[in-house]
């Protein structure tokens, strides 16, 4: 019977070293305040004028970054409610590829808001409910402001206009260029249904050395290689595509050879010799100018196709290699001997070209499927952000793709939105009314960092905001660069409308779960000491 009398309560029932928090205070607030912190980092990082941050992640590579998923990715949130917010933001990420800043400091504001209210004594369901109903109202509220829609997804003018705003809210300065560049990508690999539109058919090859100005888009790909054999250009030519490696396989069983004269030695590489040829022969005669292979290419192999003058290009990734296929349009071929016509692809010009002395490949075809931007800057630090920049515009173009409408940028959606929610918020009886209150004053938190960032006064700025809504000017938002206000359709700052209403369905989901807990009860950790020990551990 020893074993029934231990201990009293909760901690009788878990296993030792199990942890228990209950209540608002234990459980809730300590929840709320992880999420706080986390979203006191990303603030800082919303908008034009955002600030990076410095991370080293654990196996001791540094991220120089604005862009809320690398931080949250990179800095392992152990948490359990903070990690719901993580969840949000990278629901976000899958979903519009941007906006996931917006996920997690709207989510900490939410949670810092519906706080005050717990303090003040109303019960959490009280604040959940009034947060349903915020988030409906709101979302209803947004279908009434679409400012701008994108008519024409083939045209570079109007895709530019799209994808300026996310990029100046990362790159800000280079969102002329950036901007134009992802424009002319977008456009070459448009299909004729752009909601089939697919991110991975803008491909990203970064140069290090040059500068932004000196980036161009290439129709096709940009390989960061030389090509493997002599020829270095071709024009107007047929490609085959291997998977596997250009060479003779060895038997399966091992052979021992003796050899009794200089004359066998002689002849003893000839037969393979022959093979060779024949197969590279094979090759150039069904017309091949361009043969790239998915594994080595053997020197016997390289020597006959220098011979026959067949530009040679080895690619080490599979990904890569699908991907060289779709931009030819080839079919990788898996086994040796020559292919057959419907196997081969085309390329209007292949040739290898040096960009700051390093030697690229640069594959150039007709109505290409896939689109390069070659990126040049100094350091690996700032393409990688530039890179990532590039990445949210692109999933910007393909969420205008399934949907072409955009509301005002620069706060003024989100300032409206709380003026409307205010006017709805004095119409609800009961105690949800404050909930639905303070999401309008949450909805606050866009236009104030914004302000803060680019170092204005938040109070002057909300102020001046609230008073150009009143009056009706729905498009008003935060100037970041002379002074309070704007106006955001004049300046071009747009966003996607989609993309703010799952930003805003994620973020509620988050905090809504966030609330609903009362208690938290951890395990003990399973295994054995973290670290430390024997210093032969792994970093990973």
């Amino acid at each position: 019977m020893a074993m029934f009398n231990q201990q009293v309560g909760l901690q009788g029932l878990l296993k030792d070293g199990g942890k228990h928090f209950s209540g608002v205070d234990e459980a809730l607030l300590k929840n709320i305040e992880a999420c706080k912190n986390l979203a006191q980092i990303t603030k800082s990082s919303l908008g034009p004028y955002g600030m990076n941050k410095l991370i080293v992640n654990h196996l001791g590579r540094h991220f120089v970054t604005s862009d809320t998923n690398t931080i949250v990715t990179e800095l392992e949130v152990m948490h359990p409610a903070a990690k719901l917010i993580v969840m949000a933001a990278k629901s976000q990420e899958q979903e519009s590829g941007d906006g996931t800043n917006l996920c997690v400091s709207f989510g900490g504001e939410l949670l810092l808001r519906a706080e005050e209210l717990l303090k003040e004594g109303i019960h959490a369901n009280d604040v959940y409910k009034g947060y349903e109903l915020a988030r409906d109202k709101a979302l209803e509220c947004l279908n009434a402001q679409v400012a701008w829609s994108c008519e024409d997804l083939k045209s570079v003018e109007q895709l530019t206009k799209c994808v300026k705003t996310a990029i100046s809210s990362k790159q800000l300065g280079c969102e002329g260029p950036l901007a134009k560049l992802v424009a002319e990508a977008c456009v070459q690999v448009m299909p004729p249904t752009p909601s089939k539109f697919d991110v991975d058919n803008v491909r990203v090859t970064k140069v290090q050395g040059g500068n932004l100005n000196s980036s161009f888009v290439v129709e096709g790909m940009a390989i960061a290689r030389r090509s493997s054999g002599v020829e270095n250009c071709k024009e107007k030519a047929k490609v085959a595509i291997y998977a596997e490696a250009l060479e003779l396989g060895s038997t399966e069983t091992k052979g021992t050879v003796l050899l009794e004269s200089a004359e066998q030695l002689m002849n003893f590489s000839k037969g393979e010799e022959q093979k060779m040829e024949e197969m590279i022969r094979a090759i150039k005669e069904v017309g091949v100018d361009v043969v790239i292979s998915g594994g080595t290419i053997s020197d016997m192999a390289l020597h006959f196709l220098n011979k026959y003058k067949i530009f040679a290009l080895k690619i080490n990734s599979k990904f890569e290699l699908r991907r060289v296929c779709r931009t030819v349009g080839a079919t990788s071929i898996v086994r040796s001997g020559p292919p057959l016509p419907e196997e081969c692809g085309y390329v209007e010009s292949i040739k290898v070209e040096e960009i700051s002395s390093e030697p690229f490949t640069i594959i150039k075809t007709r109505d290409s499927k896939i689109s390069t931007v070659v990126l040049r800057s100094a350091s690996p630090n700032v393409l990688d952000e530039l890179e990532r920049a590039i990445d949210n515009a692109v999933n910007v173009v393909r969420c205008t793709a399934r949907d072409p409408r955009f509301v005002a940028g620069a706060g003024a959606t989100e300032i409206e939105l709380a003026h409307q929610l205010q006017q709805f918020g004095a119409t609800v009886p009961g105690l949800d009314q404050y909930a639905v209150l303070k999401f309008a004053e949450a909805l606050e938190v866009v236009p104030k960092i914004l302000a803060e960032n680019a170092g204005h006064s938040h109070v002057d700025a909300i102020t001046a905001l609230y008073a150009a809504h009143q009056k009706g000017e729905t498009a008003a938002g935060i100037d970041v660069d002379a002074g309070p206000v704007c106006n955001a359709l004049e300046k071009g700052i747009l966003d996607h409308m989609e993309t703010k209403r799952w930003a805003i369905r994620f973020t509620l989901d988050a905090v809504l779960t966030v609330l609903k807990v009362d208690q938290i009860i951890m395990a003990k950790q399973a295994g054995g000491p973290k670290g430390g020990g024997d210093g032969n551990r792994d970093d990973d």
